[in-house]
Formats: C-alpha cells, structure tokens, sequence
C-alpha cells in the first residue's frame, strides 16, 4: 500500500491508523495461525505504517497520526489476553511518539470501548447489556479521536463510563481487575 501511494505521489498529512482485530476465547485455545496474523496486523503492520508514514510526514514539514488503541490497553483483558496486550502495545508506542516526533509530527491515542461495529461478532465477543449501554456511536469516537489530535493531545479515552473504568484499572491492583474481569467475561460466555 505505502508503495502504490509514493507511486502516485500521495502526500497524507493526516494517518488515522485503525489496524487491529480481536480474539475472544482463552489464550491457550487460540489458533497459532490466528492468534500470529492478529498481533502481526495489531503490533507489527501498524508500526510499519506508523513508521513510514511519520519519516514522509517529516520529511515533508509535519502531518499528524492518530493511533486507535482500546479500553482493553488500560487493564488486563481476560479471554482477550493477547489482544488486549496488542493494543497496550498501541497505547506505549503513541504515547511515546507524541514526545518523540513532536513538534513537526503529532501523535495522539485513541481508546474507544465497546462500539456497534461488527467488532463483536468477528471476534467472539459477547457485550453484556451493561456494556451496551456504555456504547458510544463510532462517528462520536471519530470526533473526539480527531478532536484529540487537532488540540494536541498525548491520548485519550472516548466516553465518560470508559474514562472510569480506565482510572478504575489504575486505581484497583491489576489482578484484582483481571479476576473481576474474568468473571464478568465468564458470565457472558455462559448466557450463550
């Protein structure tokens, strides 16, 4: 893709980089071959574009990326373990980019929650009604995501029940939230 764009001299001044797809089952029952292709399209192609989109953005006098992490990046993320890994992975690397390639380049972090999208169904997961009701609609995200990126900020969480459970993650040990998390997600498999 990057190479059919330089061909025809495509100069983006703005990457929205939206890769990623999830895994809801244990971690000991993914597939090898799915589970490589998720962290190769969460973690390895969005560094890649990441990368080559910021040296053209340089290079050409500045451009901003906004990255899309998720909620699971802020908390341990039970039968969505490595995906949740993947997008801390998100979370880290935007963060750090925002100082890193400042001020010619912005760099911001977008973590949505649950959102109507197909997500769920692709990967598994099955959203309870009270992670219905937290459900923002994906062009809100896209709003306060750009919104993010244009008042220059470092990340930031869409939605207000988002935000709480992120200071919850931070605020409550970690395994104490994976075990939580766990039982809530435990509970959902077993209504189906």
């Amino acid at each position: 893709m990057i190479a059919a764009l330089d061909a025809h001299k495509v100069r983006p001044s703005i990457l929205v980089n939206n890769a990623g797809f999830g895994l809801n089952e244990r971690f000991d029952e993914h597939g090898s071959e799915w589970l490589g292709a998720m962290l190769q399209l969460n973690i390895l192609a969005l560094t890649a574009l990441t990368q080559a989109y910021a040296q053209r953005m340089k290079a050409h006098g500045g451009g901003r990326i906004l990255l899309v992490a998720s909620l699971a990046a802020h908390m341990p993320a039970p039968l969505m373990a490595a995906y949740g890994a993947s997008k801390a992975y998100v979370l880290s690397l935007g963060e750090a980019l925002h100082v890193e390639l400042a001020p010619r380049v912005g760099a911001t972090v977008l973590s949505p929650g649950y959102m109507e999208t197909g997500f769920d169904e692709a990967s598994g997961f099955r959203p309870n009604a009270a992670i219905k009701r937290t459900a923002l609609p994906p062009s809100t995200v896209a709003r306060i995501g750009l919104g993010a990126l244009f008042d220059g900020k470092a990340s930031v969480v869409a939605g207000n029940a988002n935000k709480v459970a992120t200071l919850l993650g931070r605020l409550l040990p970690r395994t104490f939230m994976a075990r939580q998390l766990y039982k809530s997600a435990g509970e959902r498999h077993r209504e189906e």
